[in-house]
């Protein structure tokens, strides 16, 4: 299968960190968009977008909404990176009928299952009330969300099992790409979990694997839809309740 013509909406790291990858691995990027003079999304259109099969969005969150919804008047499937703002219904209307988007706080796939593996371990954990839990996020000085947006994620991971708040330290230090630790302790004894992305190329490799899944796609969707994930998981929910259940 022929690899989606792409556009690229936003011009900063992750933009250009996208277009790096993409060419040395031949994706054909038909134009790059800054968020530069694009005030509610003005800037996207099918002209602008040149045929596009696929748009790749990380810009800000106060832009984001709108580029979205752009993309989805213009027909083209968005894959957003951007975290901090919400899909209401008015964005999830629009692209159900124009297109698709697939969002996600982080584009790293190991952070996928590393979220999926949280919610297993509490889940898990729930059988032992005696372990406090707390979850430490370091970025780079430049993150602007506090906690961030994997961290937000990975706390809603956990809830269902610990039926408890999740409390989140934000270290922002350096250049560090990113890495979350989930730690359990008990009086004696700690257990953590721990990802950590040693590149920003990770998160440029889950866009591009997004973007190659959403071609062809109508609806809202996430990166456990591309992994399917959710199967597993509810496999996994299921062996434990068997499990648990007397016979």
């Amino acid at each position: 299968m022929s690899l989606p013509r792409l556009a690229i909406i936003g011009a900063g790291k992750m933009g250009k960190t996208i277009a790096q990858l993409a060419a040395e691995r031949a994706w054909p990027v038909v134009t790059m968009l800054d968020v530069a003079g694009n005030a509610g999304g003005a800037g996207i259109t099918r002209d602008t977008l040149r045929d596009a099969e696929v748009a790749i969005e990380f810009t800000e969150p106060a832009a984001a909404r709108a580029n979205v919804l752009a993309c989805a008047r213009a027909g083209v499937p968005v894959v957003s990176g951007t975290t901090g703002w919400t899909v209401d219904a008015d964005v999830r209307a629009a692209v159900e009928q124009g297109g698709a988007l697939l969002l996600a706080a982080n584009f790293s796939l190991g952070v996928q299952l590393f979220a999926h593996l949280a919610e297993v371990a509490g889940r898990l954990m729930a059988a032992a009330p005696g372990f406090d839990v707390h979850m430490i996020e370091t970025h780079h000085t430049a993150k602007k969300d506090a906690p961030s947006g994997t961290a937000t994620m990975l706390a809603r991971a956990l809830a269902p099992g610990l039926a408890r708040e999740v409390p989140i330290t934000s270290v922002r230090t350096g250049s560090v790409p990113g890495t979350h630790e989930i730690i359990f302790d008990g009086a004696f004894e700690q257990i953590s979990l721990t990802h950590v992305a040693r590149d920003r190329r990770v998160f440029a490799d889950g866009a591009l694997a997004a973007a190659s899944w959403l071609r062809g796609k109508r609806g809202v969707f996430t990166l456990a839809d591309v992994l399917g994930l959710d199967d597993v998981l509810a496999g996994i929910a299921r062996a434990l309740t068997d499990r648990r259940t007397p016979t």
